[in-house]
């Protein structure tokens, strides 16, 4: 009996070695070496008030852990647009008459920017899809209006040249946020822009891996992070469950588990550009 559970235990212990192994292992492939671990990139930059310029219902599921933080912790003013209202996306699973889509997602984006603490939050109806179609001045112009009247001195926004995911609304959107700033900056009124931009990108070695195509267009075209912080993984989950019509995405686009994913993703990574040290042209 007595070799029976030395047996057991070495068997149990070898097992742990092997999961934990297995583990930190995984972890690796959401490792961005670059990215200096910080307690809230908000608070790191010194900011008070911070917008998020997004294509998409559930993009915000990208920043979760900066604006929690940013609003729990910096006690920072937050808001948000959202350019579209996702009608074009694919349900996973379905919830909903597909031409009832658009009021399903902008209602989902919503409550779950709520859920993180964020002040006030505007989704707009620009066509899910076609958002380099839309007339560029009149976007820009938009978003600059809401920059005068929030005036934030972080803004979070996707890196136009990939978009964190590849998505051309995102890639779009970034490259308006970029256009907006410039042209407040250029305008000289009383409010100048942002003191940053702040950008969220996506860890590289894990794209490779299970990104396919989409996933190595971004490696290459997005830049090393300068900041790693706490992904708010409770927040990621909730998230999930908050956009009831995806969420199954993180399994069907990656092939594996949300819960998963977030035991070895745990960190949101940033890049970030000090737009006084190096203004927009």
């Amino acid at each position: 009996m007595r070799k029976r559970w030395i047996a057991l235990i070495v068997v149990a212990s070898v097992l742990v070695v092997l999961l934990a192994g297995a583990y930190w292992a995984g972890r690796h492939l959401f490792h961005m070496p670059t990215a200096k671990g910080v307690d809230s990139v908000v608070g790191e930059l010194g900011g008070t008030r911070v917008l998020g310029v997004f294509a998409h219902p559930d993009d915000e599921q990208t920043v979760n852990g900066l604006f929690w933080r940013a609003n729990e912790h910096d006690g920072a003013y937050t808001a948000m647009i959202t350019a579209t209202q996702g009608e074009a996306g694919h349900q996973t699973p379905v919830v909903a008459r597909q031409d009832d889509l658009g009021d399903i997602r902008k209602a989902e984006a919503l409550k779950n920017s709520f859920n993180l603490g964020v002040d006030e939050h505007e989704v707009w109806d620009y066509p899910d899809g076609g958002v380099a179609d839309v007339d560029e001045e009149e976007l820009v112009d938009r978003v600059a209006s809401v920059m005068k009247r929030v005036r934030p001195d972080v803004v979070v926004a996707f890196w136009p040249e990939s978009g964190a995911t590849g998505h051309p609304d995102h890639m779009q959107m970034g490259r308006i946020t970029e256009l907006a700033i410039a042209q407040l900056a250029e305008e000289g009124g009383s409010y100048r822009g942002p003191d940053h931009i702040v950008y969220t990108i996506s860890p590289t070695t894990a794209l490779s891996i299970f990104g396919g195509e989409v996933g190595t267009f971004v490696v290459e075209n997005q830049p090393d992070p300068e900041y790693a912080m706490s992904a708010e993984v409770g927040k990621k989950h909730e998230g999930w469950a908050i956009h009831a019509s995806q969420a199954n995405f993180l399994q069907e686009a990656y092939y594996l588990p949300a819960w998963l994913v977030y035991l070895l993703w745990d960190q949101e990574f940033y890049h970030v550009r000090d737009l006084e040290a190096d203004p927009l042209d």
